[in-house]
């Protein structure tokens, strides 16, 4: 059954704050320890305290958060009983407050109370998505958690909330937002819908990473990469992604790259095995055309559009200096090596690869994982 699911109310803007927190009595929020000692929080409490609610603030999550710390969240907020959960940050914050609201419920703990994501960079895409990913340290693993449950109710989009970030995070998140629509446009569950999200998330993605990028004080252009993540977030989250997530899960937990960072080493070489670079030209390379059309990247057949998004996307991601290969991410050959087999198994059998649009084994992600570490694109 194809479906196309809008759950969360869209709030452009710090104004929806006061809407949210009226009649509410006390309020929980999720966020990491860099945000409430910077003062970054005060955008929650200030006006929590301005309409006399109560808050209990948790700030013990980290990034890639992990079974221990979804448990302890879920103790806190079962002591405060709160109204309202309000998760404050990048993917790691919103990812551990969506484990916490939907396992509190699940396990019986409590009735489901409204949920609130208010994202701190663009990237994720987590505040509109059914997804959560949660690690188990002990097992170098990640868990990707899907439910429509995990849904927020709403989410606040805000440009000023994200001005401060780092140039390497904004090149790492705005990687991941374009990897989001990339592989959701490829899905073997994708419709018009889902296009039409991925389709605009790509266009501004294209128009914008690269000015924030340089020029981090353009607040138009960190809001439009804003809204990219978002509209990225809603078509990932209902045509869902594919092998690059998978094998990025796995690359992350092991080697401990940043997410958006490894969704970026890996995307060009997870492309070229999906479009048949190495091999026979694949169906997928058609919608890899389509993409060289939306970015006016368009060839004169479907394997040169599709060889050109292909390199253009390399380019454009050594542009913002992220690392080419695996290797020039500081992994070892042994280390690699090493990993190869578990984190093919693990890419396999991860939930995201499930939707990717070319069927793959064990052997072929052991080959695609080479590529990437050796730089052998097409």
């Amino acid at each position: 059954m194809q479906e196309f699911i809008l759950n969360t109310h869209i709030y452009m803007g710090k104004e929806g704050l006061d809407e949210l927190l009226d009649g509410v009595e006390k309020a929980f929020i999720v966020t990491d320890r860099f945000l409430h000692d910077s003062g970054m929080v005060k955008y929650l409490t200030e006006p929590m305290e301005k309409h006399h609610v109560a808050y209990e603030i948790f700030s013990e999550v980290k990034p890639d958060p992990d079974i221990a710390t979804v448990t302890r969240g879920i103790g806190k907020m079962q002591e405060f009983k709160p109204q309202i959960l309000f998760a404050l940050g990048g993917g790691s914050p919103i990812d551990a407050a969506k484990a916490i609201n939907w396992l509190s419920v699940k396990g019986g703990l409590s009735e489901k109370i409204k949920f609130v994501a208010v994202p701190t960079t663009s990237g994720t895409g987590s505040e509109v998505s059914m997804f959560s990913v949660i690690s188990d340290p002990d097992k170098s693993a990640k868990y990707p958690l899907v439910s429509k449950e995990l849904l927020p109710d709403a989410t606040i989009l805000d440009a000023e909330l994200v001005k401060s970030v780092p140039a390497s995070v904004t090149a790492d998140t705005g990687i991941d937002v374009l990897t989001h629509a990339i592989e959701a446009f490829v899905s073997r569950n994708a419709n018009d819908f889902t296009d039409a999200a991925a389709e605009k998330a790509m266009k501004l993605v294209r128009g914008n990473l690269m000015k924030v990028y340089k020029n981090p004080e353009d607040m138009e252009a960190r809001q439009k990469m804003h809204h990219a993540s978002c509209l990225a977030g809603l078509a990932f989250s209902n045509a869902g992604l594919g092998l690059n997530h998978g094998m990025a899960h796995t690359l992350g937990a092991h080697f401990h790259i940043p997410h958006g960072r490894a969704n970026g080493i890996l995307l060009p070489y997870v492309m070229a095995f999906n479009a048949g670079c190495h091999d026979k030209l694949t169906p997928v390379a058609k919608r890899y055309a389509r993409i060289a059309r939306v970015l006016r990247l368009e060839g004169p057949s479907i394997r040169q559009s599709a060889f050109s998004v292909i390199r253009t996307t390399r380019q454009y991601i050594k542009q913002l200096h992220i690392p080419d290969t695996i290797e020039n991410a500081g992994v070892s050959r042994e280390d690699f090596e090493g990993a190869l087999e578990e984190m093919a198994r693990a890419a396999y059998a991860d939930a995201c690869t499930r939707t990717n649009p070319r069927e793959c084994s064990v052997e072929e992600i052991k080959e695609v994982f080479r590529h990437a570490y050796t730089g052998r694109l097409i």
